[in-house]
């Protein structure tokens, strides 16, 4: 029991949760702010790059004709499709990285995720794989200690 893979996999399992957490919140939020970014224009926010621009957002001219051109959802029109991923990317992001309401945010990006390798990326399922890989953890085992939502279960225990 002591041989040096036993001892590596026991030291890779003491690998605290909300460390995991912690790095999925923030690595997910930047894919789907980034995308989001990509479809406003007069607020832009990007900390690691260092673009903070604050602003009202609106969607930016060329989004309307992209969801007309490359992203079909079926049953919603371009404009309420654009409108409606613009602000997902923003919300749901900025929720998940504060860690409140993380479960439901997260799966409302999975929801968003499955809808685009479905209807508009079909071939990019490794990619939307690992995000889904990353939005069903934080919907099984939730944000971490690092979070508004273990704040909140704390004061109701």
């Amino acid at each position: 029991m002591n041989n040096p893979v036993t001892r590596a996999v026991a030291l890779l399992e003491n690998i605290p949760h909300s460390l995991i957490a912690f790095v999925a919140r923030f690595s997910i939020a930047a894919v789907f702010w980034k995308s989001g970014q990509t479809k406003v224009e007069g607020l832009a926010i990007d900390l690691i790059d260092g673009t903070f621009q604050l602003g009202w957002p609106h969607l930016a001219d060329s989004t309307v004709p992209l969801f007309r051109s490359e992203y079909h959802v079926p049953l919603l029109s371009a404009d309420v499709a654009a409108h409606l991923a613009a602000f997902a990317e923003h919300f749901f992001p900025v929720l998940i990285l504060l860690g409140f309401a993380t479960r439901f945010s997260a799966l409302a990006l999975l929801g968003m995720t499955l809808t685009i390798q479905t209807f508009v990326y079909p071939d990019a399922y490794p990619t939307h794989g690992t995000w889904a890989a990353v939005l069903l953890y934080l919907m099984a085992r939730g944000p971490g200690v690092l979070s508004i939502d273990h704040l909140i279960a704390r004061r109701w225990k």
